[in-house]
């Protein structure tokens, strides 16, 4: 079987970008009920790429058993367009399909308000 892709969004925070990850969904099914990936594996890790203009980092592999989570990637530069892709992986289970980019730019903390008006993608 292979995992993925996670449903992935992202929203801008000041300085920093919240993630937030949806487990793919399997296709296991018993008694009829299909299974969680959580159910099968008891719990998955991820790892999520940050493509910015300075290239892209694969950051450090994590652990969840949350079938629904988020995550936030500090320390960014406000302004600036980060691109992220997340990848699922089990133990046993080594085969997954990242999800596509998302890209969002980070928040500088000046900005207040909601005066500013984004342009359409």
């Amino acid at each position: 079987a292979i995992l993925g892709p996670p449903e992935v969004n992202i929203t801008s925070c000041p300085n920093c970008i919240n993630v937030t990850i949806k487990l793919p969904t399997s296709h296991f099914r018993e008694k009829g009920k299909l299974q969680s990936l959580i159910d099968i594996y008891g719990g998955l890790d991820y790892v999520i790429t940050l493509k910015s203009q300075d290239g892209e980092h694969k950051r450090p592999r994590q652990g969840t058993t949350e079938e629904v989570f988020s995550t936030v990637i500090e320390e960014l530069y406000p302004g600036r367009n980060y691109c992220v892709s997340v990848e699922v992986t089990a133990s046993l289970n080594k085969h997954s399909i990242p999800s596509p980019w998302k890209c969002v730019t980070a928040d500088s903390e000046a900005r207040q308000g909601k005066g500013a008006v984004g342009q359409g993608g």
